[in-house]
């Protein structure tokens, strides 16, 4: 298993701020078998995404009900944790997955404080929530985890992986239709309100956002089970869309036949996209590599140069 484009990004380019992870995941699968896109693989577990979440009880983020624990008990607790995972350092001083859980560890309790800042929307304005659409039943959830990424971002989050309905809710094999106007109506507004704030908030110059999937649906119905109102898997053709820091405006770069079935002019591979997001961020997929490690040249990937500014 190749590492995700976000273990790379944090692999390649380090901390701006250590009270928060450097790539986190709103929303989603949290385990590395059923979501590879935030798995590390050789790079290491430290580099693994760290699901984010709001949820005072999310023992990823605070360990225990925050209301239960004083912070001098709490504090106790991870300093005793601490002292007994360098014990046991101490008798398996090669042990990857020990080092990243203590690093975890480490960088849970410093996340106390910097997360309920990060998700106190209070000071956010009126018109903010509006654009978001934080207020609407509708759209509410897709905004909080956008307006989230977003000051995420401005405090120093190198990657954010967003996952704005639940897993697999695009997977149409049935109601295609009725499915993607109802999808379609949660993310429409709170991704135009992203765009649009990143460019007010001056996020916009050193910012690259994609929307992208893991494939298409095919062009015909799928007629398996007898249903004639989905489309199956199909990965030899489909559409992501780019914008931000170092990208042309307006550009459409390749195409599908007359049926939306293959890719036209070649195409462009995923990796492609990641070595772009790469390009972008002032990291050279080329030379991205772990020492003792051999990778495929397809999976490093080539810029797509002509969406470059």
């Amino acid at each position: 298993m190749q590492p995700s484009i976000g273990a790379w990004v944090q692999y390649g380019l380090g901390s701006l701020n250590e009270n928060l992870p450097q790539f986190a995941v709103l929303g989603g699968p949290t385990r590395a078998d059923t979501a590879p896109s935030i798995e590390s693989a050789y790079l290491g577990p430290q580099f693994n995404g760290i699901p984010f979440s709001s949820d005072s009880e999310n023992p990823l983020l605070y360990g225990s009900r925050v209301s239960d624990v004083l912070s001098q008990e709490q504090a106790n607790q991870y300093e005793l944790i601490g002292k007994l995972n360098r014990l046991h350092a101490l008798e398996y001083p090669q042990d990857e997955q020990l080092r990243a859980r203590i690093r975890a560890f480490e960088l849970a309790f410093r996340m106390q404080t910097a997360v309920p800042e990060t998700l106190d929307f209070s000071s956010e304005t009126k018109h903010t929530r509006e654009l978001y659409g934080l207020d609407k039943k509708q759209t509410a959830d897709v905004a909080g985890k956008l307006l989230a990424a977003r000051r995420l971002v401005e405090r120093g989050v190198r990657f954010v992986q967003v996952f704005p309905q639940p897993y697999g809710a695009w997977d149409s094999h049935q109601d295609l239709k009725g499915n993607h106007a109802r999808l379609s109506a949660e993310v429409d507004q709170p991704v135009a309100a992203l765009l649009k704030d990143l460019k007010r908030t001056g996020l916009w110059e050193e910012t690259v956002v994609v929307f992208c999937t893991e494939f298409g649906r095919t062009a015909g119905v799928e007629t398996r089970g007898g249903g004639t109102d989905g489309r199956d898997h199909h990965s030899h053709g489909f559409t992501v869309w780019m914008a931000g820091a170092g990208l042309k405006g307006g550009v459409v770069h390749g195409g599908t036949d007359e049926l939306g079935f293959h890719a036209t002019d070649g195409g462009n591979y995923v990796t492609d996209i990641h070595a772009t997001v790469l390009h972008l961020l002032g990291l050279d997929p080329q030379r991205l590599d772990v020492p003792g490690r051999k990778r495929l040249d397809i999976d490093r990937g080539l810029p797509i140069k002509n969406i470059l500014a």
